[in-house]
């Protein structure tokens, strides 16, 4: 053997050893990232089950109103009327007739939130990819716009919530006992005297606050009836299609709109191929040192509760309406307590990536924003006293490093990349959705 031969030999052993060696440390220390991350849950929850998301076709353990049980029928009548622009037909202006549905601003492509900074119901015009250039139409003064005073929130994984919007204003059980002298005589808080938990109260609500009507022509017309009488065969007829029972349907759906694909719930279910290491290591973060956990708990990473964290509303020079008081004092504006003030509800964390603006009031452009408003602690609304900020808003001294890793877990880990299972193929009306104002059928290619 000569003697280059010799040294190439020499070379080439060196190298492999040197990269088995690392591809051994690497995994090596992925295992041990795993261990904690099991170990950080178990000892949180009990067990890694804790923390799992079923199935959407498991309705069995899919959180549900006892008052509304989940049947197929009634999730498969939910999911049209969601989408159906066809309920538009009580409007302000005729032009809005037919134009707009639920899922206008709470569409699959943007995560199930409205893909721009404030959703718009009747009077919006144009859609784009995923919401995001819905505009008010020239056609509507902003006086006549069906739009909230603040960012519409996501229904994901809503079944792990029992009052519903960022105040929790809608629900007539759990933490609104007590508030019952708030849900005022003719105004959609009067739903909460019906008894049902937040997101069929919402429901229920929302079909007469944006002016979408179950209308028994439209039904019969378009098939709508008999499956009413599948969902509900147990209401007498001369009951059975009516707005409780549409708001009832779309209430079972939007429970089983749920992020159970995310590779994190992979990881939960077994599969230790899930998560990078990056990911993995966002995750010890988020159930360790960061102490996301305790507010972001349960399976939806959303428990219900309400915290002030200082976030700004929306910015009146960039919103469609003006922003009340009632609604900035959050849960307070609701219950009227002082101690409640400027405290807005948890959101989930999953599919965050799907929107554009973050916090109540879309202040933040980016997840990575949003961790290092929290790692500071410093609160952004002046208009908020320290005196109701939550004990958990303080400084979480992270790295550069590490909040790059949670953000990481954030966007990419909690990310269920296949939301459009949950948007039906078409209407039996044969009606474009989630918008079908002429704007957003060009967008969408659909006639």
């Amino acid at each position: 053997m000569t003697i280059q031969k010799i040294i190439l030999y020499c070379l080439a052993s060196v190298f492999i050893v040197f990269t088995t060696s690392c591809a051994n440390d690497d995994n090596d220390y992925q295992k041990a990232e795993e261990s904690i991350l099991q170990e950080n849950i178990t000892s949180l929850y009990g067990s890694l089950e804790a923390l799992q998301i079923p199935l959407e076709n498991d309705l069995n353990n899919i959180p549900s109103d006892p008052k509304n049980p989940l049947t197929p029928e009634k999730v498969a009548l939910g999911k049209l009327l969601f989408h159906e622009t066809g309920l538009a037909l009580n409007p302000i202006k005729e032009i809005g007739t037919n134009t707009y549905s639920c899922a206008s601003c709470h569409h699959a492509a943007a995560g199930f939130q409205s893909g721009n900074l404030q959703g718009i119901g009747e009077g919006g015009f144009g859609y784009g990819a995923k919401g995001e250039t819905r505009h008010m139409s020239i056609d509507y003064l902003e006086t006549d716009l069906d739009v909230q005073p603040i960012k519409s929130p996501t229904i994901l994984n809503t079944a792990y919530q029992k009052v519903m919007l960022w105040n929790g204003q809608f629900g007539g059980t759990s933490e609104n006992t007590g508030t019952e002298s708030n849900w005022t005589p003719n105004t959609p808080k009067e739903r909460n005297t019906l008894g049902f938990e937040g997101i069929e109260t919402q429901a229920i609500a929302g079909l007469g606050v944006h002016r979408l009507l179950i209308d028994i022509a439209f039904l019969e017309n378009n098939g709508y009836k008999a499956m009413f009488d599948d969902a509900f065969p147990e209401i007498q007829e001369s009951n059975r299609y009516s707005t409780i029972n549409a708001g009832l349907a779309i209430a079972a759906y939007e429970r089983i709109v749920l992020s159970s694909k995310a590779p994190f719930q992979e990881w939960l279910r077994g599969d230790q191929n899930a998560l990078s290491p990056n990911e993995l290591k966002g995750a010890n973060l988020f159930f360790g040192k960061a102490e996301c956990y305790t507010c972001h708990s349960g399976p939806g990473l959303n428990k219900t509760g309400f915290y002030a964290l200082g976030m700004k509303d929306l910015d009146p020079s960039s919103s469609h309406i003006t922003i009340d008081e009632a609604t900035k004092k959050g849960r307070g504006g609701f219950t009227g307590k002082t101690e409640d003030n400027y405290k807005f509800k948890i959101p989930t964390l999953y599919n965050l990536k799907d929107a554009a603006n973050f916090g109540h009031g879309g202040s933040f452009t980016s997840i990575k924003e949003v961790i290092e408003y929290k790692n500071k602690g410093i609160p952004e609304n002046i208009d908020v006293p320290k005196s109701q900020l939550s004990d958990n808003f303080i400084p979480l001294n992270l790295s550069t490093e590490e909040i790059n890793d949670l953000t990481t877990f954030v966007e990419n880990a909690l990310y269920d990349s296949n939301l459009s299972r949950y948007t039906p193929e078409s209407l039996p009306s044969g009606n474009c959705f989630p918008n079908a104002d002429s704007e957003s059928k060009t967008d969408m290619g659909c006639n």
